[in-house]
This record gives structure tokens, C-alpha cells and sequence, in this order.
């Protein structure tokens, strides 16, 4: 089974890479507000930290949420969109099923 692809070294929001493919995250944005501050929180009290490495396991069929994402090869989280658009990611190579 194929995937779409992101072209590797290519920046992106982890909520945009599609099912299959690896990054490395780069950094975590700035939140806007405290609920989203809260949930920045969260995901670096799990491990969403710069140089960790993700792959997107699977994305839900509407609207693509949850997307599941393995984390750093060992744990993985189910995350909504809003939530992975607080993480950016620089795609690697070698995606996979």
C-alpha cells in the first residue's frame, strides 16, 4: 500500500502529514489563549518535544481525527487536529504501513 508523500526536510504542521509518514519534531507553537497553553502543556508532559521523532499511524475518515501518532517509536496518543497543529515537524524519509 502507498502513501501520499511530503518531501523529506519539508516543514509542516504534524496534523498535515498524511498516514505513514515520519518526522522529527522542530518545535511547538506559541498558544493563543490558556486552553490552548493547557493542552501545550499536556502534550509536553507526554513527550512532544523538540527532537523527538513521530509517525503518523492512522488519521480518522472525517475530517481525518483522531489521528494516531507513535511517538518516538514507543507510546501512541490519539490527537485532534487542533491539538497536532501545535506541533511542527520536518518530514524524514522512509515512510511506511
Amino acid at each position: 500500500m502507498t502513501f501520499p508523500t511530503v518531501p523529506t526536510g519539508s516543514a509542516v504542521l504534524l496534523h498535515a502529514l498524511p498516514r505513514g509518514a515520519r518526522a522529527c519534531i522542530e518545535r511547538l507553537a506559541e498558544p493563543r489563549d490558556e486552553a490552548g497553553r493547557e493542552v501545550l502543556l499536556r502534550l509536553i508532559e507526554i513527550g512532544f518535544l523538540p527532537g523527538e521523532t513521530v509517525h503518523i499511524v492512522a488519521k480518522g475518515r472525517a475530517g481525518g481525527e483522531p489521528i494516531a501518532v507513535r511517538l518516538g517509536g514507543q507510546s501512541t496518543f490519539a490527537l485532534r487536529a487542533g491539538e497536532a497543529a501545535l506541533v511542527q515537524v520536518r518530514a524524514l524519509g522512509g515512510e511506511s504501513a
